[in-house]
């Protein structure tokens, strides 16, 4: 089993979230993240005063799939999240060694 993990722009989640329902992936995890890559935050104005946003909110999304749907599942999130501007986000992988099911004590694929 593999773990797909994304981090992306927030108002790419539907965009991403459709992408992945359209080629049979059926669940995955969001959570709220902040940080910074390249671009180091952003600076705004309020009335007078200059904010430095240091950590920009992003989107994390977990989803566990089988070996043979890794790069269709990559492929699928790099389309949807991608704006072709700075800060569009990261894509990693990683093994999964052991998956349960709570409800119904099944491991490995049959868990998903």
């Amino acid at each position: 089993m593999k773990v797909v993990t994304a981090i992306i722009k927030p108002f790419k989640l539907n965009d991403v979230h459709n992408a992945l329902f359209a080629i049979g992936v059926s669940g995955m995890t969001v959570y709220e993240a902040k940080g910074h890559g390249h671009q180091k935050g952003h600076s705004e104005i309020y009335g007078a005063v200059e904010y430095v946003a240091y950590f920009i909110p992003k989107l994390c999304i977990e989803v566990i799939v089988t070996p043979e749907l890794v790069t269709s599942v990559v492929r699928a999130i790099m389309l949807a999240a991608r704006t072709g501007q700075s800060g569009d986000g990261k894509i990693y992988v990683t093994s999964l060694d052991e998956l349960y099911k709570i409800r119904t004590g099944e491991t490995g694929p049959g868990a998903l």
